[in-house]
Parts: C-alpha cells; sequence; structure tokens
C-alpha cells in the first residue's frame, strides 16, 4: 500500500479549500498513492459561524462529500476526508466527522470526534463543546484489499486507549486528521505519533493543517507517516502540501511476530478505577 497524507491551510473560504485538497490529493495519487488522508475541518477553519456555512449532511451530500465520493471513484482510492462540520437531524450542534470513501464512490465508515479539544493553550481558548457534540463510538474500518485502520481525529491523539481498542480490534494502521496547534504541536506532536505507532506496533497517518487561521488559531504542520517500529517515514515541511509513503505490510508482521506486545497483554489485570482524580 502507498499511503498519502494531505496538508492544508484551510481558511473560511470552502471553495478554495475544495480546490487546493482536490489538486493536492491528485497529486499525491499520481504520485502512486492509493490510500489519502486530509486533515481535521479541511472543508473550513475558523469560528463557529464558519463551520455551520460549510456544514453537510450525511443524508443529503453538499460540495465536499460529493467531492469525495466522486474523486474516490474516478481515481479508485480509499480517501479518507478528514473531517468535516457535520449537521444531523434534531441536533442543534454540529459534529466533528470523518468519512471514509471507497473506491466505488460508496461512504464505508462514518467517525464522530470522541474527545472535545476543551482547553486552554498559549492564552488562547477553545471550547469545541461549545458548537460540536461528541460521538460516542470507536470506529476501524478497512480498504478495499482488506487492510483494516482506527479512525481518530486530533486531540483524541492524547487518548491512548482509544488506539489500544482500535489496534485489538485489528487495525493496523491508524488515522489521525488533525488541527494540532503550534504550540502543543512543538511540544508533543512527534512524541505522541511515535508513541501510538510503536505501542500499538501499527502505522500512524497524520494529516495536520499548518499556518494561520481566521480569528487568531495556528495550526503545526508537520504531517508525517510513522512506521510500527516508531521510524518517521515521511513529514511534511511548514506548507500545503502533501506526503506519501510505502507501508510494508510483512514488516509490520515481523514486529509484532518478534515483540508481541500485543499478544502479551493481560487483559484481566487491567482493571479500571471507579473514579479517577486529574
Amino acid at each position: 500500500m502507498r499511503a498519502a497524507a494531505v496538508q492544508l491551510n484551510s481558511q473560511e473560504d470552502k471553495q478554495r479549500n475544495l480546490e487546493t485538497a482536490d489538486r493536492l490529493t491528485r497529486a499525491a495519487v499520481a504520485d502512486g498513492a492509493n490510500f489519502v488522508l486530509l486533515p481535521e475541518k479541511w472543508t473550513a477553519l475558523g469560528e463557529p459561524d464558519d463551520y455551520r456555512r460549510a456544514a453537510e449532511t450525511l443524508e443529503d451530500g453538499g460540495p465536499a462529500i460529493d467531492w469525495a465520493r466522486s474523486t474516490a471513484r474516478e481515481l479508485g482510492i480509499d480517501l479518507v476526508a478528514g473531517s468535516i462540520s457535520e449537521k444531523r437531524a434534531g441536533q442543534d450542534k454540529l459534529g466533528n466527522t470523518s468519512i471514509h470513501f471507497g473506491p466505488d464512490g460508496e461512504i464505508k465508515a462514518v467517525y464522530r470526534k470522541i474527545h472535545m479539544f476543551d482547553v486552554v493553550v498559549g492564552g488562547l481558548e477553545y471550547r469545541e463543546s461549545e458548537a460540536e457534540d461528541p460521538g460516542d463510538e470507536i470506529v476501524v474500518s478497512e480498504t478495499s484489499d482488506g487492510t483494516r485502520f482506527g479512525m481518530t481525529v486530533c486531540y483524541d491523539l492524547r487518548f491512548p486507549e482509544l488506539y489500544r481498542i482500535e489496534a485489538i480490534r485489528g487495525a493496523r494502521i491508524l488515522l489521525v486528521p488533525a488541527a494540532f496547534t503550534k504550540i502543543t504541536g512543538e511540544a508533543h506532536w512527534e512524541i505522541l505519533l511515535r508513541a501510538r505507532a510503536i505501542e500499538n506496533q501499527a502505522f500512524v497517518i497524520a494529516a495536520d493543517q499548518v499556518g494561520q487561521h481566521p480569528p487568531d488559531k495556528e495550526s503545526f504542520g508537520g504531517s508525517m507517516i510513522v512506521d510500527p517500529w516508531g521510524k518517521v517515514l515521511a513529514r511534511a515541511g511548514d506548507e500545503e502540501t502533501f506526503i506519501v509513503a510505502d507501508l510494508d505490510l510483512a514488516r509490520q508482521d515481523e514486529v509484532r511476530d518478534q515483540l508481541p506486545s500485543l499478544a502479551n497483554r493481560v487483559p484481566g489485570a487491567y482493571a479500571w478505577p471507579q473514579e479517577v482524580s486529574a
């Protein structure tokens, strides 16, 4: 498998973001990629009103969903459309929703971001839960050739139990579409991505946003593809671009056979406390 991560500097202009995603996705496929991941909120990144204007429903579609469906079919690829703002009937708040489109253009899996980014970083307050509802389902999908992968979004990266469950459910690849902040990215992005790869003996594909976004946010960039030994196979710079890498599944089998940390788990010893102080 040859995988690609597309790195964008999405703004509030949805059409411009779509055009850039299309150009870079096609360039990645021209470079041999048959599996492409876009970043978080690739259709619009800005303020809550921007997300509402850009939001689409899975049932009725819209420019982003229609583009992803037709592009996956035209190019014959597995396309995971990072995450978009999703409108859902009967719900006031949006979903931060990642969608897997197969080479036939059909939706194969839908994952809604579980962990809301409610933090203060560098003096800036982020309250994702004010405009979005969290998901509650762990999702593992598979490519057209049967390779299983786990779906997550951005802040999920800080919750290792999510990735461990996906690995136990058969995921050989872990996906992280993101809009990681500049400050936290400089401190933690590479460390966390490599840790998730090593502890789950899985490939990690991480497509990040990069640069300034309205009104006053900045994303780190540095999109990466990491192998199950923790080796960085590809890393993006500080511009809108794509990266590609070949995923050697046979090498992954060797790692899991020779250092069988997943097989050596002792589930009976892992009792979750009823209450946790933080």
